[in-house]
């Protein structure tokens, strides 16, 4: 009796799971879902560029799982790895690759030419192909913020900046975050340094602690690697530092002020639509330009932190009504000029 038993709910058993697995196939056909690829330079807990563009298409893939079939790879920073990368992918007959970086693209064009039936998208950069587009910050937005907040926090009057390569976005970024300081205080003291290598932890922090050993107080530094060695520096100076990409509050709960936050699902959403109406090969570059902004929310900044007490009431409302001009494009960026190399 009890061998029949258990031979019953092992049918019972079999014919559950089956029910099951028709149910979850039901409608869901992988063969009509749209392959995507992102490659990511970096790593995608690494509380900059690559998370947020990871949580991003993340947040965009698990809102239409129907329709997208994603492919995530990490740590492809060598130029020399990116182009047979994108091949392999290219080969596979995925329908949209991402590069997710600057460095990504000179082969992504040169790919792209021999593919002309898959989207490349890049991740920051200005050369197109007619079947690739482009999403980028308007860091200008988020570095103007980032000066207001250093210049209304620092006891020294002197500010600093850190960033990886001089490439189009961090100019703007660091320039926009001069403007900012300076709207606050015109003779405020701004250092500046581009390492010239987004990995580079060590050379970041060696230059944080110089410039908080010179009597600098406050730094915003512009993501990635760098990141990570300048907010090192400003816990071992007890100084503050200010994120850029993703809320970095806790890698130091008392030395990080706030921070530039991405919001990559407010252009990604835009960018789909157009590939899946088949306009983005019809669009002409400017159109294929996806700029994530503090007027279209793609740009905001992390809560204040101020555990030294460093700003008054007054000089939070003044952080807030910054970025309401901000977010209502009140802020004239025209006198930042496009970086000659």
């Amino acid at each position: 009796m009890k061998r029949k038993l258990l031979l019953l709910l092992m049918i019972m058993t079999i014919a559950l799971s089956f029910t099951v697995a028709c149910s979850n196939d039901n409608g869901s056909d992988d063969s009509n879902k749209m392959k995507v690829a992102l490659i990511l330079p970096g790593k995608k807990d690494d509380l900059s560029f690559n998370q947020s563009m990871y949580e991003g298409m993340m947040a965009y893939a698990d809102a239409n799982s129907d329709k997208i079939d994603l492919n995530i790879t990490e740590n492809m920073y060598e130029v020399s790895d990116i182009e047979p990368a994108l091949l392999d992918f290219a080969d596979q007959g995925f329908d949209v690759i991402i590069g997710h970086g600057f460095q990504f693209m000179e082969p992504l064009v040169k790919v792209a030419k021999q593919y002309p039936d898959t989207i490349f998208l890049l991740g920051t950069g200005y050369k197109f192909e007619e079947n690739t587009a482009i999403y980028d910050v308007s860091l200008q937005d988020g570095g103007y913020q980032m000066g207001v907040i250093a210049a209304l926090a620092t006891q020294s009057n002197k500010i600093g900046v850190i960033g990886g390569a001089d490439v189009s976005e961090i100019y703007r970024g660091h320039e926009g975050y001069k403007l900012g300081a300076k709207s606050i205080n015109p003779n405020i003291e701004i250092q500046e340094v581009y390492t010239g290598d987004w990995t580079d932890t060590a050379g970041a922090k060696e230059a944080a602690v110089g410039m908080y050993d010179s009597g600098v107080d406050v730094i915003w530094h512009s993501g990635d690697g760098i990141g990570l060695g300048v907010v090192q520096a400003a816990k071992e100076k007890d100084k503050y530092v200010l994120g850029n990409v993703a809320d970095q509050l806790k890698l130091a709960p008392e030395n990080v002020l706030s921070g530039v936050v991405y919001k990559w699902e407010t252009v990604l959403e835009n960018i789909f639509n157009d590939i899946e109406n088949e306009n983005i090969m019809n669009l002409t570059d400017e159109e294929r330009f996806y700029i994530i902004t503090a007027e279209n929310g793609g740009q905001t900044y992390a809560e204040i932190n101020d555990p030294k007490g460093w700003l008054a009431s007054d000089d939070l409302s003044k952080i807030e009504s910054s970025w309401n001009a901000l977010k209502a494009g009140e802020i004239d960026f025209s006198v930042i000029k496009e970086p000659t190399n």
